[in-house]
């Protein structure tokens, strides 16, 4: 399993690791709003670090189904102070930016960010692979059709495995003919697809294990898991943590998550389990 260069650090993902979700955005679908604050944003990063997380994820814009569209000067405003105070304050971390959006990525980089989580991968914005490239940054990229306002009625699929496998083909060739040299696969739960396909997908994540790249499972507190169980997200922990244990056994390597301690928990039982 291939290890990525990040921050000037080599990790090594044959060990599952676990990335922490930093939302700066009032709407997101668990924990919009809660972080509105300098002193709030660096005391959820100090827990998430100390609670064992290896990457920080700073969000601006909501990508939940139906999400608010803001504009580049909205969503840079939410993300660029937080990327600064926290590489300020944490120096060295892996810190990754969550945006589709070519411009918004360049200013990150800018500010700290040393790691890209693009939810299009790089289907919303023809610039974004070179700019990744240019910056020689990790890219995490998701499957995803549509947009996050349009996707819900785009889940219409002949063989959903094989058309993510295919997808992901494609870009990480067009990802690698531009010169980005790591990059992690999201196969999108919960993005252009039904709770049922969610499900067949984390079923199968193993095949995805061909394409020889890390995958990376953003299953925590989805409405895969709170719908079926009949809960609400902030009822979800123990589901995400199920989940997790599974998508660690179809070869996840990388748990995005909202709760550290939980999910470096689930590795260390997962890791017992298999060595």
């Amino acid at each position: 399993m291939a290890t990525i260069n990040c921050a000037g650090k080599l990790i090594d993902l044959s060990t599952p690791h676990v990335m922490g979700i930093v939302n700066c955005t009032p709407d997101s679908f668990y924990d919009g709003g809660k972080l509105s604050s300098d002193a709030a944003i660096l005391s959820q990063v100090e827990k998430m670090l100390r609670d064992g997380a290896t990457f920080i994820d700073v969000g601006g814009y909501s990508s939940r189904p139906d999400g608010q569209d803001i504009t580049v000067e909205e969503e840079c405003q939410r993300v660029l102070p937080s990327l600064e105070i926290i590489s300020k304050n944490f120096h060295g971390i892996a810190l990754s930016c969550d945006s589709f959006r070519e411009s918004v990525i360049s200013k990150a980089l800018q500010h700290g960010a040393n790691m890209v989580n693009d939810i299009s991968a790089g289907l919303l914005d023809g610039n974004m692979l070179a700019t990744v490239a240019s910056a020689q940054v990790p890219y995490v990229m998701m499957h995803m059709r549509g947009t996050p306002q349009t996707m819900k009625t785009q889940t219409s699929y002949d063989d959903l495995v094989h058309e993510v496998i295919f997808y992901f083909s494609e870009r990480i060739a067009a990802a690698r003919a531009a010169g980005i040299n790591d990059i992690i696969i999201d196969p999108g739960f919960g993005f252009a697809k039904t709770t049922e396909q969610n499900f067949e997908l984390l079923k199968n994540l193993n095949l995805l294990q061909s394409l020889d790249v890390p995958i990376l499972a953003g299953l925590s507190r989805k409405s895969m898991i709170y719908k079926t169980l009949n809960i609400n997200a902030q009822e979800a922990l123990n589901g995400s943590t199920a989940l997790h244990m599974v998508a660690l056994q179809q070869g996840a390597r990388i748990l995005r998550v909202h709760d550290v301690k939980e999910a470096m928990e689930t590795i260390t039982l997962f890791r017992a389990l298999t060595t």
